[in-house]
């Protein structure tokens, strides 16, 4: 006797023999395919298919391959039931599945199948189907990738080093890893697309033939909404459908619209479950999305969410400096440093200035400098940021000199006589008498005890070197704008 499983197996492999005489090769690699055979017993053949959207897809379109199919092989009482997969699961535990009868394929009073009237009339699905899945030519294919994100540009930080490893993972075994789907969610022009797109172009460098889709979520919604209008669903559909990755960009925008979410939800269900690669964008994490449904959110949290934020200042250093060769342009140290502590807000807009900057800088024929900078900083950094006056303290003040001359804490305390501790605490002093309200006695007890005539000699020190010396000046308004007074 045979086993029971290897009937199923069995009486399954004959059906699909007939069935792909009657259907395309891509329609039959997409949904027929996948399916598994589980059981067979008294004349019922249980199929496992890989959602709720997939079995939907069948009984619609479908119905009367399957039933020429069954009559073929188990006769007029053979009957089909579905079994669904609603959890994928895991290495330790199985898949969770429901099981549903063929309903299509039964009469009301039996259950039985409803066969055709003439057995020798071919099932022309391919002729009569106006829903037949179309195979789409590669030329046809438009990822919509911006060739210029790359990892190779993607300047990594600690505000981005978890996201930019498991993407590389990501684009060396696309929808095999654990993390698929793969979401990305941050603050504005921090990389969010750069990251995803980057791990689009690297997966078509190493396998030219997948078929990589990239879409702003607006974008999504407009086609949608288009498709709806002009009745062509199908279409809309069998593109998404076919993907073997599908980066969707900022997806807190399906926010509030359910046909839309319904759509993408099914889409969502059929690449997952053939393991293809699914990568989104939002600016927050799933549990603070608002207006998306919980089964949505639930399948966002199946793979791996990460973060990205804003870049420290040795990172925004190297973003600097990285956009600044590529320009083949040549920038001071301290032009480039300025920048890095003035545009502490997101990638975007740190590129933004640097390349206001240059474009200026050629316009007008002038040398990149600190007046340059400013100008054109003033017109790019947000409002919130623009200059933000600081409450000067002694503190403040006192932080901002150590770090330009490189000293110690202690050294503006000090009793040392160093030139350059005595031109740094007369500086530091000068600041403090003029941007603060401290009286000349406390400054001077900030200094190390000194008396009030020290800081009345060292603020009259410094006033003659502003008006005598060209370079001393220069030294003075570089802080001044390190301090955000200039």
């Amino acid at each position: 006797m045979i086993p029971m499983s290897q009937n199923c197996i069995t009486v399954w492999n004959n059906c699909l023999r007939i069935i792909r005489q009657h259907v395309g090769e891509q329609s039959f690699e997409t949904w027929f395919k996948p399916i598994k055979p589980v059981k067979l017993a008294d004349s019922i053949l249980t199929i496992q298919v890989p959602s709720q959207f997939f079995y939907e897809w069948l009984e619609e379109h479908y119905v009367q391959i399957l039933r020429k199919a069954i009559h073929v092989e188990l006769g007029k009482k053979g009957r089909l039931q579905y079994s669904i997969v609603v959890d994928k699961g895991n290495p330790s535990q199985q898949p969770f599945t429901i099981n549903i009868p063929n309903k299509q394929a039964q009469t009301p009073q039996t259950g039985a199948l409803r066969l055709p009237d003439n057995k020798k009339t071919p099932v022309t699905e391919e002729k009569h189907n106006p829903f037949v899945i179309k195979p789409i030519k590669p030329n046809a294919r438009k990822s919509n990738l911006n060739e210029r994100y790359t990892f190779n540009n993607f300047i990594e930080g600690g505000c981005n080093k978890v996201a930019r490893s498991a993407g590389v993972a990501v684009a060396q075994k696309p929808g095999i890893t654990a993390f698929n789907p793969f979401l990305v969610y941050g603050g504005v022009g921090l990389g969010k697309t750069h990251l995803v797109q980057a791990i689009g172009n690297e997966i078509l460098r190493q396998a030219p033939q997948k078929f990589v889709l990239y879409v702003p979520s607006d974008t999504f919604i407009t086609q949608f909404v288009e498709a709806l209008r002009t009745r062509r669903m199908q279409d809309f559909t069998n593109y998404y459908l076919q993907a073997d990755v599908l980066i969707i960009d900022d997806i807190q925008f399906l926010g509030g619209k359910e046909r839309t979410q319904e759509n993408f939800f099914h889409i969502f269900n059929h690449l997952h479950q053939l393991d293809k690669q699914i990568i989104m964008t939002s600016d927050c994490p799933p549990k603070q999305l608002q207006g998306l449904q919980d089964r949505l959110l639930s399948r966002f949290k199946w793979g791996l969410t990460t973060d990205v934020y804003v870049p420290t200042y040795p990172t925004r250093l190297t973003i600097i400096k990285n956009k600044v060769e590529s320009e083949g342009i040549q920038m001071s140290q301290s032009v480039i440093e300025y920048i890095a502590r003035n545009v502490d807000t997101n990638v975007r807009e740190l590129e933004g200035v640097v390349i206001s900057l240059i474009a200026k800088s050629s316009l007008i024929r002038q040398e990149i400098n600190m007046e340059l900078v400013d100008s054109v900083m003033s017109s790019i950094v947000s409002d919130s940021k623009k200059f933000e006056q600081r409450t000067l303290n002694a503190s403040h003040i006192q932080e901002v000199i150590i770090r330009y001359f490189s000293l110690k804490e202690q050294d503006l305390m000090s009793k040392s006589r160093k030139k350059d501790i005595s031109i740094a605490r007369q500086m530091a002093m000068y600041f403090c008498q003029e941007y603060t309200d401290l009286s000349l006695k406390n400054i001077g007890k900030i200094f190390g005890n000194r008396d009030h005539t020290t800081v009345i000699h060292a603020v009259r020190t410094v006033k003659s070197k502003i008006n005598s010396e060209l370079g001393y000046k220069e030294t003075i308004n570089q802080i001044k704008r390190e301090l955000k007074v200039l």
